[in-house]
């Protein structure tokens, strides 16, 4: 049991749209340096969640608090200030340009740069950063591509380390291994992973891929109609018979890691 004070508290939410329940008085506890993985079928509720905590959509009731202080009602810009990022399923970034120049912006944007945003290798100590960054997800011989050129996975790398430039406590991804291919999942992942826990980022995704869930959570969300039917290690979730019946759809077999 985690004694430490949680990094992010969400108590009694509840949104509804409609007669139509999205999130049923969902209470969680989130502990900084873990890597929680969300599952659930298509419409249960988890994508409506990481939308509520990351401001993009507003809970009927309820309460989320980050360090101590309430996020309902805060703009998405502001929760994003205060330390919570998120990428999305779909990579948000600007194709037409090169990768080390959609790195450069995001620095400068977060380093509240203004206009400078615009002349992002205008200094020799933004490339530098721009360059640690490169090295650390894998993608300094990208450096100079054109975002259009590559592969999903690349692209989605792209995608997280700028959605970690501006140093939050939290990130919440959507699916990170969508569209990657079978090969290269495995690889990505610890690309991915091992770069934010070098960064100190406690993680929460969501994700479909029971393998991945099982290789790189240290818990588990199951979200079956707006509730959460399981809050475990992904070793006993994974065999819990609600997991298996309204989410995974089939019983889970073991790895050989054991998960």
């Amino acid at each position: 049991m985690n004694t430490q004070n949680p990094i992010l508290e969400v108590s009694n939410l509840w949104k509804t749209f409609g007669a139509v329940v999205a999130a049923n008085d969902i209470n969680i506890d989130v502990h900084a340096g873990e890597v929680i993985g969300i599952i659930g079928a298509n419409g249960a509720g988890k994508t409506c969640f990481v939308n509520m905590v990351t401001g993009y959509l507003k809970p009927t009731s309820g309460s989320i608090k980050f360090e101590g202080q309430e996020l309902v009602g805060k703009a998405t810009r502001d929760v994003t200030i205060s330390g919570i990022s998120r990428s999305f399923q779909v990579s948000q970034v600007f194709t037409t340009m090169t990768v080390v120049e959609n790195i450069s912006i995001a620095l400068a944007i977060a380093e509240n740069r203004g206009m400078a945003a615009l002349r992002p290798m205008a200094s020799v100590a933004l490339s530098e950063k721009c360059d640690e960054v490169l090295e650390r997800y894998n993608m300094a011989s990208y450096r100079d591509q054109s975002v259009s050129v590559l592969s999903q996975g690349v692209r989605k790398l792209l995608d997280i380390a700028m959605a970690v430039i501006s140093k939050p406590r939290i990130l919440l991804l959507d699916e990170p291994t969508s569209g990657i291919s079978v090969e290269e999942k495995f690889e990505f992942m610890d690309v991915v992973m091992g770069a934010l826990r070098k960064d100190d980022v406690t993680v929460l995704f969501i994700e479909h891929d029971m393998e991945i869930i099982g290789r790189y959570v240290s818990r588990v969300l199951a979200f079956y109609q707006g509730e959460i039917i399981a809050d475990k290690p992904p070793i006993e979730a994974l065999q819990d018979p609600k997991v298996q019946e309204f989410v995974i759809g089939k019983p889970h077999k073991k790895s050989k890691t054991g998960a």
